[in-house]
């Protein structure tokens, strides 16, 4: 098979022959059952990601590379257990004399999808127009003052979601927008409490990760993690702003420190009060849905996934707007509607009693 020179991970398939480029975001060393060494990989770009092997016979096995740098490799798309992966026959570290061979970092970040510029006014709009309280829309303003750059550009996690530039914003927005729905199905929920928990719930994250493409953990982020460092950022804010309630500080740490849900999951505290739940939940949900859409986007089907620990299903996206084209035009074939059943009156009406 003749080989497939700078593909985007996307679109490999089964089968496929790959030679290119790529940000190298795992490297573990392993061994096998009979004690062989070989490596456990992941390789990314900015259409997506994929696991790979460098076998123990492999050259590769003696190549120069490191994590969170970028690659060359040369390598097969095999399927695994229903998923694919890449075995790697050769790999290198990239270099400058591989722009002529079509290295371009920009290609090999992974981005979110969305628009950042256009993510960056819902945020801000929304703020701007949804927060009640003067001195929240200032917190609020203020802190994307401060940390606004940082926040653009940032992943919201390390792996499990929205692992990508963007994603925290990403994340954010998504949050929010999903809060205020639920904020107006629940009308004795303080939405500018919830709105403000979104803004500041991962923030810690801004400093427990390092910033694209070194996606991984600082010393900081991994002696005191993203839920307290969070609570010292959002407590300075509230502190630099003069006469800033002690009430509204309070509940909103409460938020940050709780957002976790358990304290297994790293919670110092659990959530106590129904801001405090609809975080939580809110979180959670968007959280989950972009792991299976990033699952979906690899091997729709079902699947085991690693992160939730059970088999999930993921048929292919339906075409939402296709579909209520059809329903529309049904309605239209059926305008007159369901005809009344012809039933004599005490029958559709029985009385309570017999006499």
């Amino acid at each position: 098979m003749p080989i497939q020179r700078n593909k985007p991970i996307r679109q490999w398939e089964n089968g496929d022959v790959v030679q290119g480029f790529a940000l190298l975001t795992k490297k573990e060393k392993r061994e096998d059952k009979n004690g062989k060494s070989y490596y456990d990989l992941e390789v990314a770009d900015a259409s997506g990601s994929m696991v790979a092997k460098i076998w123990s016979d492999s050259p590769a096995m003696h190549g120069n590379f490191e994590m969170h740098r970028f690659i060359a490799f040369r390598g097969a798309v095999k399927l695994y257990r229903d998923q694919l992966q890449l075995s790697v026959d050769d790999c290198r570290a990239a270099t400058e004399d591989d722009r002529r061979y079509g290295f371009d970092e920009s290609l090999l970040i992974p981005s979110t999808r969305e628009d950042i510029g256009d993510l960056w006014r819902r945020l801000t709009d929304l703020l701007e127009t949804r927060v009640a309280r003067p001195i929240l829309r200032r917190l609020a303003r203020e802190t994307l003052d401060l940390h606004g750059t940082a926040l653009r550009e940032h992943p919201a996690a390390k792996s499990m979601h929205h692992a990508y530039r963007g994603g925290l914003l990403e994340h954010v927005v998504s949050m929010a927008e999903l809060a205020l729905r639920i904020c107006e199905h629940y009308r004795d929920v303080d939405r500018d409490l919830v709105v403000l928990g979104v803004l500041f719930h991962d923030i810690g994250k801004l400093r427990e990760l390092g910033a694209m493409p070194a996606n991984d953990y600082t010393l900081e982020g991994r002696l005191i993690g993203h839920v307290v460092i969070g609570r010292d950022i959002l407590r300075d804010r509230c502190r630099a702003i003069e006469g800033f309630p002690e009430d509204l500080q309070l509940h909103l740490e409460h938020l940050v420190l709780s957002h976790q849900g358990k304290k297994e999951f790293a919670s110092p505290v659990e959530p106590m009060t129904p801001e405090a739940l609809v975080l939580h939940f809110v979180d959670d949900l968007d959280s989950k849905l972009n792991q299976l859409r990033a699952a979906r986007d690899a091997a729709p089907g079902i699947q085991y996934h690693r992160g939730m620990g059970r088999y999930v299903y993921l048929p292919p996206v339906v075409d939402r707007e296709a579909l209520e084209k059809q329903g529309a035009e049904a309605d239209l074939d059926d305008a007159d509607g369901f005809e009344p059943a012809d039933h004599p009156e005490e029958e559709i009406q029985p009385p309570l009693f017999r006499v």
